[in-house]
């Protein structure tokens, strides 16, 4: 007999997010983090002959000593069986633990003779168990999770490519009626992770896919990139990489195709159309463009300062703030850039987050308690209890109490919309734009043992307000046009005209007039 055994930490899962957010010793408070402490998660393997039984051996579920599933019979002549063993304690609440509750599983399954498929259906299990233990739907979408489990595992048995094996983790997912639920392979986490940890190799594109229509569209090129020196823009439609069609891809995805090693280059096909951004009725023609990938050093934030005359003659000063997503590196960044404005006399001030997909909720979290005094409600948390969660400042001081106008669109999502609604229901910020994407989940991403990502919405968010967020989005307080997801040029953000064309964007020139109205009324507070 053969036996391998491994044990993983399910500290790893996702950790709840604290109710109350400790104080910086610089006076703002911090993300913290309560965990599930002593949680183990434990897989074992072993290989047997088998002589006698031409069927599956049975699976047996315990919860606290109870329970039993029959796995159901499995094709015969069967040389090998492994055995599966899943222990942990239950995850720690936000408010004071009951006593930690044991929970195993035990699964008999086959071992695929495949060894890429074998090491496949040890994540399956992985993941599986990770689902079980922190998806936000307590009943996986109204089915039984354990027998799901044995049913994909006798669909992965006879398969013999890593790929194929993938696909059914993938499927079982998909059964969860969650989109945001998904695994992804090793090659696609490392890149996924380039977003927050500051660089890429590429061509320097934002890419977004349109939710109305499915378009992936260009948000906006890294100043002095290959994309930009190619001359691509924002609202350029993506048709193309290196002669494959993105039909049906999303923004990630054409990412990865554009990515690769420094030095190479990939084809780009776009459509492009015609004309300003105030021409709506420019002809659309298409383009094709080779670049050159290179080391890209991302950086989420622009800023610019708007200078215009007041009514009585005085000079006035808007700080624009762009906030393209939220990487490690944004809290940082923002903190920097307000009090850079603060020193050179800005008195009100525009944050943009149209076409911000997201990304880290701690940082979004983080630049919402740089505009927010005291003990502040950020966001509530729905767990898969049902239990309503706030998530509150602590002592919080705000860098700056001038004017503030948040833009939006429906391209602003998660992180973002947290961002919003804790500024808006928090009476610190209008917002202006177009209703958001609505995405009002929130994700874990954690790392298997193969080096594969497993994403899994443990929680719902609502706003400050108690305001549903998810498949609602936020709406604004007044609306404005051009959407920027269909305009055929985003703002330009280069030094020499980044003022200039900023004022073309009618969205800001409403921003500036409810700006104007705020400071007539006194400072925020």
């Amino acid at each position: 007999m053969e036996m391998v055994e491994c044990s993983l930490p399910a500290a790893r899962a996702p950790r709840p997010l604290p109710r109350r957010l400790p104080p910086l010793p610089g006076g703002r408070p911090a993300l913290g983090a309560a965990g599930r402490s002593g949680s183990r998660l434990r897989v074992r393997s072993e290989r047997t002959r088998r002589r006698d039984s031409p069927t599956m051996p049975t699976a047996a579920s315990e919860r606290d000593g109870g329970g039993r599933a029959a796995l159901g019979k499995a094709a015969a002549g069967l040389a090998a069986a492994a055995v599966v063993s899943l222990t942990g304690l239950a995850a720690e609440p936000l408010s004071p633990p009951p006593p930690a509750r044991a929970e195993s599983l035990t699964v008999a399954f086959p071992v695929s003779k495949a060894r890429e498929v074998n090491r496949v259906q040890r994540t399956l299990v992985e993941a599986w168990g990770l689902i079980r233990e922190t998806f936000v739907d307590p009943t996986f979408n109204h089915q039984d999770w354990d027998m799901r489990l044995q049913q994909t595992m006798v669909e992965m048995f006879p398969l013999k490519s890593e790929d194929a094996a993938y696909g059914k983790i993938s499927g079982m997912l998909s059964t969860l009626g969650d989109p945001f639920t998904k695994i992804i392979s090793p090659k696609e986490y490392q890149s996924f992770r380039i977003g927050s940890d500051g660089s890429v190799q590429g061509v320097g594109v934002f890419i977004n896919k349109e939710p109305s229509s499915g378009r992936l569209l260009v948000m906006d090129c890294i100043e002095g990139g290959p994309a930009d020196r190619a001359g691509l823009h924002g609202g350029d439609e993506l048709v193309e990489i290196d002669g494959k069609s993105v039909s049906g891809l999303d923004g990630e995805a054409a990412a990865q195709r554009l990515r690769g090693r420094v030095g190479t280059t990939v084809k780009v096909k776009v459509k492009v159309l015609d004309g300003t951004e105030n021409e709506r009725n420019g002809r659309i023609r298409q383009k094709e463009v080779q670049l050159s990938r290179e080391v890209i050093n991302l950086s989420p934030l622009s800023t610019a300062i708007i200078s215009h005359r007041s009514h009585d003659g005085r000079e006035c000063k808007t700080g624009y703030v762009r906030l393209a997503a939220f990487s490690q590196t944004a809290a940082a960044e923002m903190e920097s850039a307000i009090k850079k404005m603060e020193d050179e006399g800005v008195q009100s001030y525009i944050l943009d987050l149209r076409n911000n997909p997201g990304g880290l909720v701690k940082a979004g979290l983080d630049v919402a308690q740089m505009w927010l005094d005291g003990n502040e409600t950020l966001v509530n948390t729905v767990d898969r209890e049902g239990n309503v969660l706030p998530i509150n400042m602590a002592r919080g001081h705000s860098l700056t109490h001038d004017p503030l106008v948040v833009l939006v669109n429906e391209g602003s999502a998660s992180a973002s919309e947290i961002l919003a609604g804790a500024l808006h229901d928090n009476g610190r910020a209008i917002l202006v734009g177009h209703r958001t994407f609505g995405k009002g989940k929130i994700q874990s991403v954690t790392e298997l043992d193969d080096g594969s990502a497993l994403f899994i919405t443990v929680a719902k968010y609502l706003s400050p307000a108690l305001h549903e967020i998810d498949q609602v989005g936020i709406q604004p307080d007044i609306q404005c046009t051009p959407e920027m997801l269909s305009l055929p040029r985003a703002p330009s953000l280069k030094e020499d005209d980044k003022a200039t064309n900023l004022e073309m964007d009618s969205c800001i020139m409403v921003a500036e007039q409810a700006l104007e109205i705020e400071k007539s009324k006194g400072s925020a507070s």
